[in-house]
């Protein structure tokens, strides 16, 4: 286990002289034996520790500068707990030193026990694993597993799959003097809609180690190591109440913390913020009384940023938001940030009595409404009785980028709020205001539903083939709410009503748009009808890159906004927003490691050729041929040549184009028709496999051999793979460079 260095301990002493017990370096010490970096399979969530006997043990990165915990442990009364933020590393035995983890772990919360019995409830790999490493595991299952713990030093289980009747014998059992090892991954149970609240106060597997002061959490730490997650460094301050302290301290002026040590501060109470049930007195009481503090009431926009080292302001706000989150629609009022962002909507603009939309149920997620709620403001949802308590819900607000993990803030971390429509009539809420929609869950009865609004701003909306132009250019453009909407049935534009007021062809622009779509599916060979619209919103402050894909897809809200809204610039190309739909449409079949930023510009080079008439193969500067030549010459001048061609998108997306160049558009779409056509059984389950099946399938679409040219490039491939295509001919693009 790497140490600390002398000032970072005498750091560590500091921080924690209140909470002397929050790290026990000999009980992390012998957890971590042996073990310098662990991983799973999956992307683990977070696991906050906050009581005065918790400590981190294994941390994650929570932005550029700060950690937070993806295994925490602590001692519970007589007994101990080990938690991992992944239920996968339960089973992850031969990942890195995960299973020398496991095993460590196992024999740790036994204590002193010299010959311990460890139960393991329905985990085969982890049993086999623990009777490798010397413990004697006791296979449990069956509905009344908690009634065998008799005679055991310690459980080991998934907390996915504890039950809330197992929570109390598995309680008592550990405060007697058990021992607990668990898993659960915080941001997959929340999967499907449910309240990030509901994490703390309704999930067996948080029930069960609060009182240990560990709690599950919905943050996503990433990779501090090569594969995985570095087993080293002072995780002093990754208790959130030495944190607490430690920032209370600074303060005060009792102590000096450095612009790095507030970062940690401000993250690991943050996510301790976000994390924590509502009823907690330890930290929330203490975190309340620093409301007074000046400095404390400080709030982000875009000209004067909260930084990661605000620890003070930046701890308030994500209170403050918690308990905005938390608060009944009819508490809520107007918070000041909203003027800067997303904006203030006009004390004279008219709020409306009552307005009914249709809404078609065979088309999920997100419906636009045109109306606006105003920040703070109260709108009232009626539905129809096959509307209730069937996952409908009401969204305030089409930014739902969360960047609670950068540096700065530019705006508020979190600004949609979404209401579950449990009753005929809903209330609904957002201090920082929104567009309103209508949310309709993936698995619902097809049908049209009528809902009414009233309370809200009209917003400027642009419908194509419903608005009428003429009706846009007299008044709907001009309707005061601050965002805006041009939709069609494939794609919504949410975008600041300052951008749409002088907008004169609505028509032509989204027209044009829909062409954008349905050129993207027929790369994909799929329908041009879509399920439902892709969304792209533009945002002050996006969560990663100028851009990236999802539902929505986010931009910045910059020129990248006007691009988008003007015919004549988008007829000529708009890479960015091609690249983006391009990774909505992109496969995993036939996207391995190294590709995923490549693949989608397949999407951006159709788009580019076919229909803004560039040359195929360019659209962005850096496929200039003068550049992709330079770039090539170079490349193949090296030796060790895949992990740079993994490391540099369009040096590979190159290769892809020279498959176009060689064989055309068809036969991509030929080998895609083919990928979507797969039996469970033949689609690709490792990189390797990918890699040999996308060689494999496009040469039999193309009829030439492609393992020379994989060869070539560099890009590994199985001999079995590259002898299946011995019977067809050699293939090499004809300008292949002669070096």
């Amino acid at each position: 286990m790497k140490l600390p260095s002398a000032p970072l301990l005498a750091f560590a002493m500091f921080a924690v002289r209140i909470f002397a017990a929050a790290t026990d370096d000999a009980d992390r010490a012998a957890l971590l034996k042996d073990v310098s970096e662990i991983s799973t399979g999956g992307v683990p969530g977070g696991v906050c520790a906050f009581g005065p006997a918790a400590f981190a043990v294994v941390a994650g990165k929570d932005g550029k500068k700060a950690l937070l915990p993806v295994v925490a442990a602590a001692r519970w009364e007589k007994g101990r707990v080990v938690a991992f933020g992944h239920d996968g590393f339960l089973a992850s035995v031969n990942e890195s030193n995960t299973g020398t983890l496991l095993a460590n772990a196992a024999r740790w919360v036994c204590g002193d026990a010299p010959k311990p019995k460890v139960g393991v409830f329905n985990n085969s790999a982890l049993f086999g694993h623990l009777k490798t490493a010397g413990l004697d595991p006791v296979a449990l299952d069956g509905k009344d597993w908690t009634t065998k713990l008799a005679g055991l030093n310690a459980v080991c289980v998934n907390a996915h799959r504890l039950t809330a009747e197992d929570v109390a014998p598995l309680e008592k059992f550990v405060r007697a003097g058990g021992g607990l090892v668990t898993a659960a991954t915080g941001w997959g149970w929340l999967y499907g809609g449910k309240e990030k609240t509901l994490l703390a106060t309704e999930f067996p597997g948080s029930l069960l180690i609060r009182h240990a002061g560990l709690i599950f959490t919905a943050g996503t730490p990433e990779k501090s190591a090569g594969k995985g997650f570095a087993a080293d460094g002072d995780l002093a301050l990754l208790n959130a109440g030495a944190a607490l302290q430690a920032m209370t301290d600074h303060t005060a002026g009792k102590a000096k913390l450095t612009p790095d040590q507030l970062t940690q501060c401000g993250s690991t109470l943050a996510d301790a913020m976000r994390a924590l049930p509502p009823d907690d007195t330890l930290l929330l009481p203490k975190i309340n009384a620093l409301a007074a503090l000046p400095g404390a009431s400080d709030f982000p926009t875009p000209d004067k940023p909260l930084r990661a080292d605000n620890a003070l302001a930046r701890l308030m706000l994500t209170r403050n938001l918690e308990l905005l989150r938390t608060a009944k629609p009819e508490q809520l009022r107007a918070h000041p940030a909203a003027d800067f962002f997303p904006g203030a909507v006009p004390k004279t603009a008219p709020r409306i009595a009552s307005r009914t939309v249709v809404i078609d149920t065979a088309v999920p997620q997100w419906h636009s409404t045109g109306l606006y709620a105003a920040p703070g403001e109260l709108i009232r949802v009626t539905v129809p009785p096959e509307a209730v308590d069937k996952g409908f819900g009401i969204r305030i607000g089409c930014h739902t980028d969360s960047i609670w993990h950068l540096e700065k803030w530019q705006r508020v971390p979190e600004t949609s709020r979404r209401e579950a429509i449990k009753t005929a009539q809903t209330t609904a809420a957002n201090p920082f205001g929104g567009l309103i929609y209508i949310d309709v869950p993936d698995k619902i009865t097809p049908g049209v539903i009528q809902v009414t609004i009233s309370g809200a701003v009209e917003a400027p909306r642009f419908i194509l083939g419903q608005t009428s132009v003429a009706d846009w250019k007299a008044k709907i453009r001009n309707f005061p709410a601050p965002w805006a909407e041009l939709e069609t049935k494939k794609i919504i534009l949410s975008v600041p009503s300052e951008k749409i007021r002088a907008l004169e062809n609505p028509d032509e622009l989204m027209t044009l748009w829909d062409r954008i779509l349905d050129a993207e599916a027929d790369l994909s060979t799929i329908p041009h009808e879509r399920k439902r619209p892709e969304r792209i919103v533009p945002d002050v402050q996006i969560s990663a890159g100028y851009m990236h894909s999802g539902y929505p897809i986010m931009t910045w809200l910059d020129k990248s906004v006007e691009h988008s809204l003007s015919t004549t610039e988008l007829a000529g190309g708009s890479w960015g927003h091609f690249h983006e739909l391009g990774h909505n449409h992109q496969q995993g079949d036939w996207t391995f490691d190294g590709t995923t930023e490549v693949t989608c510009n397949l999407y951006s080079l159709y788009v580019m050729e076919t229909l803004c008439g560039k040359p195929p193969g360019q659209g962005h500067e850096a496929m200039e041929p003068k550049a992709v030549d330079k770039r090539l010459r170079g490349y193949l001048a090296m030796t060790d040549k895949f992990p740079r061609w993994k490391g540099d998108p369009f040096l590979a997306l190159t290769m892809y184009h020279q498959l176009r160049t060689g064989f055309g558009w068809e036969t991509y779409k030929k080998v895609f028709a083919q990928y979507r056509e797969l039996p469970k059984a033949e689609h690709p389950k490792t990189d390797d496999e990918k890699r040999d099946q996308w060689m494999t399938r496009f040469s039999r679409a193309c009829g030439k051999n492609l393992g020379p040219f994989f060869e070539a490039w560099g890009v590994p491939t199985s001999e079995a793979a590259r002898k299946s295509l011995a019977d067809l001919p050699d293939w090499m693009p004809s300008d292949w460079p002669k070096l």
